[in-house]
């Protein structure tokens, strides 16, 4: 079964070739890279790049709530790939701790208003520890 199979629940393991599955359940995939992320900052101008927004996202928490959750601007079904997830976990577990709950606030919203919003973490490929 794969991910997009099942209701979004929680971070996930990012299936092999994620933007592929993506296009073919019709899944508006974005990316948000984690690599040269070391505090708020650079965390919010990575989520500002990976979800192409503009210069005036607040880059703080309740902005990007907003953002994950607003109907008029996301798709009903979008998944968010993080990139170098679990590198950035282990520098950053504070930061990265108070994201988590971000997103699954969000996810949880978006659920209870008929909406779709996958957290799939990807791992890299030299990397050989799994979830």
């Amino acid at each position: 079964m794969q991910v997009f199979d099942q209701a979004p629940e929680g971070i996930q393991k990012a299936p092999h070739d994620p933007r592929i599955l993506a296009a073919g359940y019709q899944v508006s995939l974005r990316e948000i890279s984690f690599s040269d992320v070391h505090d708020k900052e650079s965390l919010m101008l990575a989520v500002l790049r990976g979800l192409a927004l503009t210069n005036s996202f607040g880059r703080n928490w309740d902005a990007l709530y907003d953002v994950l959750t607003d109907a008029e601007v996301r798709p009903p079904r979008l998944g968010l790939l993080l990139c170098d997830f679990e590198h950035f976990r282990r520098r950053h577990p504070r930061l990265s701790g108070e994201l988590e709950r971000v997103m699954l606030d969000a996810q949880r919203d978006a659920a209870g208003h008929g909406r779709q919003l996958w957290l799939l973490a990807e791992e890299l490929e030299s990397d050989p520890k799994s979830w």
